[in-house]
């Protein structure tokens, strides 16, 4: 027996003690984030010089936002992953969609035509989006029950690692112009190479395995999402992750464009703004990871304090001229924020409120639906930046708000429980 077959198989230490081979784990997993928001960031900060050289309008900028990584090709991964992750094991899914993943990226690095553009943006999508759902619910079944927050939220590192590496690539390679984007794409090829091929020694979740074996109760069906707690638990994490994905989605891959359009700075600004962001982020998740198990209080007031400087973050844009500034402060507030109340706590919740049979269905179903919103949303981005950042900015605030107040007065107490307790506690008297 492996090492990692030992620790896949064997029960979870619920004491908080992170082992090596855990954070391995925790680490194999989250190249599923890297990838995601790497991908999202690349085709962002490509797209006004992909808009020049295949002649793409407006509408068709927005149209390849909507079907990619950001948006609906994701959206479908992850309904699709999610359900046969659930149905099949985490490995089958994580073990082969990065392949699928690397084609994509390969299509998008050569393209030549809109056709290939479009084709390569719609398969990194569908890939990123089923490994999304399987490799958090990994993650989630392997960690300590007081160890688990630190664990989940340390995937949402790597996805702000993620745009840092193809931000700053970017950033050096913006002489090159259209190549240098080609070159950032090739980065993503090579890391899903590699990380398919590390994963390959990964092992089937213990949780997963046993309850597999044990399954055939109506409670393990797709409908009994749609009832009692489960009900709850996925109208809650889909409605702070819709209204929050819209926001975090714009920023991601839109501040460059709108940037650049809106002539507040050049692309080469607008990149390294974009970056910094996502720099902030990886500091604010470090204490994040800290604090998230230490109880529903302090994950309460974390919250709390995030939506605060989220909803700022683009009134800011409302009081302020749109120049360089004022969009640092929005950068700031918003990269905190979205550490303390964003990604993070939804990547938790949804793996602390669902069955085993069920968790990849229930968050492939939330994140697919928040990813097909923004998608559609994305259709509308780029004609209503023209116009100037004050329409976006309003409807970003109020959908930050939304996520704020709901995550808060409907927040649940799953701190620092197993994941077996959270399960009975939350069952059908």
């Amino acid at each position: 027996m492996t090492s990692s077959e030992a620790v896949g198989n064997a029960p979870v230490d619920e004491s908080g003690t992170v082992s090596r081979q855990q954070w391995k784990w925790s680490t194999l997993a989250a190249m599923a984030s890297y990838l995601d928001a790497g991908s999202i960031v690349a085709l962002g900060s490509g797209l006004a010089l992909f808009q020049a050289y295949l002649g793409l309008s407006s509408g068709a900028v927005g149209a390849l936002a909507a079907i990619g990584p950001n948006a609906i090709g994701c959206a479908l991964g992850a309904l699709i992953g999610g359900r046969l992750g659930d149905k099949l094991g985490r490995k089958r899914i994580y073990k082969y969609d990065l392949l699928v993943y690397a084609a994509g990226i390969l299509c998008i690095a050569l393209a030549v035509n809109a056709p290939m553009l479009f084709i390569g943006t719609f398969v990194v999508g569908v890939a990123v989006g089923a490994d999304v759902p399987t490799s958090l619910a990994l993650v989630g079944e392997f960690s300590p029950s007081k160890a688990r927050g630190k664990l989940l939220s340390f995937t949402q590192i790597a996805w702000n690692a993620g745009p840092v590496v193809v931000l700053l690539l970017a950033l050096v390679l913006s002489p090159l112009e259209l190549l240098g984007i080609r070159i950032v794409f090739l980065h993503l090829f090579v890391v899903a190479i590699v990380t398919w091929a590390l994963r390959r020694g990964l092992a089937e979740s213990a949780r997963w395995t046993a309850a597999s074996a044990a399954a055939g109760s109506v409670a393990t069906r797709v409908g009994a999402l749609f009832r009692g707690a489960n009900l709850r638990a996925l109208l809650w994490t889909g409605t702070i992750y819709l209204f929050w994905n819209v926001a975090a989605g714009t920023n991601g891959i839109f501040t460059p464009y709108i940037i650049t359009t809106l002539n507040a700075g050049s692309q080469a600004a607008g990149v390294a703004l974009s970056c910094a962001g996502f720099v902030i982020g990886i500091l604010a998740t470090l204490v994040f990871m800290r604090l998230v198990d230490r109880g529903h209080t302090m994950r309460k007031q974390m919250w709390a304090a995030g939506s605060v400087m989220q909803v700022l973050a683009f009134v800011a844009y409302l009081v302020f001229p749109f120049n360089i500034p004022v969009i640092i402060a929005n950068i700031l507030l918003f990269g905190v924020g979205a550490a303390f109340a964003g990604e993070a706590v939804y990547k938790i919740v949804s793996q602390e409120l669902f069955p085993t049979m069920l968790r990849g269905t229930a968050q492939g179903l939330t994140f697919g639906v928040a990813r097909t919103f923004l998608g559609i949303w994305s259709f509308f981005v780029p004609t209503l930046a023209t116009a100037g950042i004050g329409t976006v900015a309003a409807l970003l605030a109020a959908c930050l708000l939304v996520s704020g107040v709901v995550g808060y007065f409907f927040m649940p107490d799953t701190s620092g429980k197993s994941l077996e307790q959270i399960e009975v506690e939350r069952a059908p008297a």
